[in-house]
């Protein structure tokens, strides 16, 4: 529990009055973008005696507003209440969820998450991930297509398997996990799973450690949908392509659905094995392009709406035609402008998009190194470079860390291994947890994804 100190003024009615009274002065002192983005998800608790108990959704959204708006807060409330009144706040994942909670919250701030499906494994989707916030254009029309009707008849069609291709950051992963998630909301007893290839080399691995190999296939061998994301990381991993050319057999034989992805089509491929090269040809192989003008203008239109942010079309269209290939550089950018607008307590205008966009776009070529990488991180979250190498498991360090690694793997064409030597000898399995980590911490936490995007940012900066 985390107590900001003591405030003062008459005495409050009721905590939905006086919280009403709050958000509406707090409103008027900064942007939209800043009130949607920090003070809209708080959620007020209880008024008891003299103190105000609200939940915040993590540790780092309390540091963030701690660190940039307390003295906004303890003025405005100063302003709303009465007599001395102690905020207090506490952090999601301590709070029992009650009735009384359940009562209040939806007055302030409405809780859109959805509910995943139970499984009796993990499916590692993200249930954001859906065709109806999939953007439809020209250059991923074929792919779409054949997504949306393996999700309505897994197994059932001739897209068995479904490969789609591309390059970085034009949704293949959205549409992967749109499939998965489609086919659980319609068919909840499937056994659906989705992972990158690294993650099944690394559980292959580990099953070869502890005598498990047997059970780590049947476990693969007993799904209805696999989705395997990135498949060219197989390359050159042998004993990985000999046991997944089997499971892939087995499924394909009890016509299960099977969904990849690539950089490549299987053609290009150099490396993998012949016989895995020729299945991956027996389905539909489906480019995603890089998108056009309109439906990069469509994405952002979209993703805007998505973060509560006010941005004219003149500068929706600045943006899109300045970031061509990449769809998540154009979430980015959005992500970023709200960032500088909310630290700013600037609105977003033309000049704020094009210093925006100059910082984040990565169409231009840059030298990023891990040293760079390092350096730049512990800068941001003022952490020694050195206790990256130990083995503290300090939090901030942890996170630092992990960081570093994510980028590392993300922004350098470095190994998995050599990242791990640069962070104390550890070896690819912790990277591989790392980038897995910040990838999760991202879908669950709006604040460290903008703390990402702003990080890449000063790296690519740092090195341009």
């Amino acid at each position: 529990m985390l107590n900001i100190g003591l405030i003062s003024k008459a005495p409050p009615k009721n905590l939905i009055e006086i919280w009403g009274d709050f958000l509406k002065e707090i409103k008027g002192n900064v942007t939209q973008m800043t009130f949607n983005t920090w003070f809209l998800p708080i959620k007020p608790l209880e008024l008891s005696n003299s103190t105000i108990k609200v939940q915040l959704p993590s540790q780092f959204f309390w540091e963030w507003i701690d660190e940039h708006y307390k003295s906004l807060i303890s003025k405005t409330m100063q302003n709303v209440l009465g007599e001395q009144i102690s905020l207090t706040y506490v952090i999601s994942e301590e709070v029992e969820p009650k009735k009384t909670e359940k009562e209040i919250a939806p007055q302030v701030i409405e809780n859109t998450k959805p509910v995943p499906p139970k499984q009796e494994h993990n499916a590692f989707l993200n249930y954001r991930y859906t065709f109806d916030n999939f953007i439809k254009g020209e250059n991923n029309q074929l792919a779409r297509a054949a997504a949306t009707a393996i999700s309505e008849n897994p197994g059932g069609t001739s897209f068995n398997p479904l490969f789609l291709y591309g390059g970085v950051g034009l949704g293949k992963t959205h549409l992967m996990q749109a499939i998965g998630n489609k086919i659980l909301e319609k068919i909840p007893d499937k056994r659906v799973i989705y992972l990158p290839s690294d993650i099944f080399t690394v559980q292959f691995v580990e099953s070869i450690k502890s005598d498990k190999v047997n059970e780590f296939s049947g476990f693969y061998r007993s799904m209805d949908v696999l989705i395997i994301d990135d498949i060219q990381f197989l390359i050159g991993k042998e004993k990985t392509q000999d046991l997944f050319f089997h499971i892939f057999n087995t499924l394909h034989q009890a016509r299960k659905q099977i969904v990849l992805s690539s950089d490549k089509p299987p053609k290009d491929l150099k490396g993998l094995d012949e016989r895995l090269i020729s299945r991956f040809q027996w389905g539909l192989s489906a480019d995603i392009q890089s998108p056009d003008l309109e439906t990069r203008i469509a994405i952002l239109k979209k993703k805007s709406e998505d973060y509560g942010m006010l941005v004219s079309d003149e500068i929706l269209e600045y943006i899109a035609n300045s970031i061509t290939s990449n769809i998540r550089e154009l979430e980015g950018c959005l992500i970023k402008l709200l960032a500088n607008s909310s630290l700013n307590s600037k609105d977003i205008n033309l000049d704020l998009a094009k210093r925006t966009v100059k910082e984040i776009a990565t169409d231009r070529k840059i030298n990023i190194s891990i040293d760079n990488i390092t350096k730049t991180v512990c800068s941001a979250l003022s952490v020694d470079e050195n206790k990256l190498r130990d083995k503290t498991r300090k939090k901030e360090i942890v996170l630092a860390r992990q960081l570093a690694m994510f980028f590392s793997k993300e922004l350098t064409k470095s190994s998995l291994k050599t990242i791990g030597l640069h962070f104390g000898g550890r070896d690819h399995s912790t990277v591989i947890h790392s980038c897995n980590s910040i990838e999760q911490m991202q879908q669950e936490d709006s604040s460290i994804k903008t703390l990402v995007e702003n990080l890449r940012s000063q790296i690519e900066l740092a090195c341009s």
